[in-house]
């Protein structure tokens, strides 16, 4: 099995990676469930320093580490370069405050000594995705790892040189070995992992498919689990609301990281009198975006990350018209595009507004496509 780096600007394969063998994973299994001893006895005081270090890194090559995100899945390089910034905050903010929040807590009772003690669990596996590729990984490294534990990355397939990348900044930042490794895998392999003894814990953050088949194994396993999956926050906008202010944030709230985020407003719920209002100046916003080369910074949105993301938003958006809605926006218009910058490059592609689209039904409820 392998696994494909593949820029979503261009369609270029960028790398392909062998994923790991059974033998190799339940090496780096062994190598963590070994490390964990020596590192739960560690202070608070060296993995600070270590985690310190590793911020120092996101830091200070957050433009190569932006570079390498925009390129495995189009994130535009500016949300990129921030997002290897704000990876830097979380290291740092753990490392200063681990110790605090994880101190010995006393609990005054009549006859006898009660206290809460917080204690390392283990090996934890993480399950994470692509669309924050950097961010939703150490989110949880920082603190699991300020906390004893040890950590092993499934990362999404599409995003295999971010997940080396991670390991090697923590690496390189002086984390023993074993403390912080990735595991080249599929997702078949994830429900052996989480039934394996040495696996103490598993976090995810994705589909909520995915979530119900992982907390689902953990829970025959009696094994913790933490899951954060995907929603659909609603953007209610009263006529109270300062239109101006309400069309700008529903903008960015929609279109953040190309629009594939799991808090992103996904519905819009408009009092009746305001809705004319907002929908054309919204939809006036949404067209002026600047679509284009991820890699160029003033570009405002970049492909979806895969070309079956696109696929599955363009048929999403003729289901959504099929059964009544209107089309102000985009449509198969943005399809035409995202295809051209797989086919021929985003750099040979420059920015260009959205052509105005025709509106395919007349009807009083518009549905604007979400991604």
């Amino acid at each position: 099995m392998t696994l494909a780096s593949i820029d979503p600007a261009s369609g270029e394969r960028l790398a392909t990676i062998d994923a790991h063998s059974p033998e190799q994973v339940d090496a780096r299994v062994t190598r963590a469930r070994d490390a964990w001893p020596r590192w739960r006895a560690t202070s608070f005081a060296d993995r600070a320093a270590i985690m310190m270090k590793a911020a120092d890194l996101l830091e200070s090559e957050r433009g190569e580490l932006g570079r390498l995100m925009t390129r495995e899945m189009g994130k535009p390089i500016r949300a990129a370069t921030e997002e290897a910034a704000k990876c830097a905050t979380a290291c740092r903010y753990y490392a200063a405050n681990a110790e605090r929040h994880l101190a010995r807590r006393d609990v005054p009772t009549d006859d006898r000594e009660s206290f809460v003690l917080f204690q390392p669990l283990g090996v934890v596996l993480a399950v994470m995705p692509w669309n924050f590729p950097f961010w939703q990984v150490f989110r949880f490294a920082a603190p699991a790892l300020m906390a004893g534990n040890v950590g092993l990355l499934k990362h999404a397939s599409n995003v295999p040189q971010c997940a080396l990348a991670i390991e090697d900044v923590l690496r390189r930042a002086g984390a023993p070995e074993g403390v912080f490794q990735t595991l080249l895998i599929g997702s078949a392999a994830v429900g052996p992992l989480i039934a394996d003894d040495r696996i103490a814990a598993v976090t995810l953050t994705g589909s909520e498919a995915a979530g119900r088949d992982v907390g689902a194994r953990a829970g025959r396993e009696i094994k913790p689990s933490v899951l954060e999956l995907g929603g659909s926050d609603p953007f209610i906008v009263m006529p109270s609301a300062a239109l101006d202010e309400a069309v700008a944030t529903a903008v960015r709230a929609r279109t953040v990281n190309n629009g594939q985020s799991c808090i992103a407003a996904k519905r819009f719920i408009v009092h009746d009198a305001i809705f004319d209002t907002f929908a054309r100046r919204f939809t006036e916003a949404m067209r002026s975006l600047r679509v284009g080369d991820p890699l160029d910074e003033q570009t405002e949105i970049g492909p979806l990350a895969t070309a079956q993301i696109l696929d599955d938003l363009d048929d999403q958006v003729r289901r959504t018209v099929a059964r009544g809605a209107r089309l102000l926006a985009g449509g198969p218009s943005a399809r035409a595009r995202g295809q051209l910058l797989r086919a021929n490059g985003a750099r040979r592609c420059p920015g260009r507004r959205p052509r105005r689209a025709r509106r395919a039904v007349r009807s009083r409820r518009t549905t604007l496509p979400s991604a």
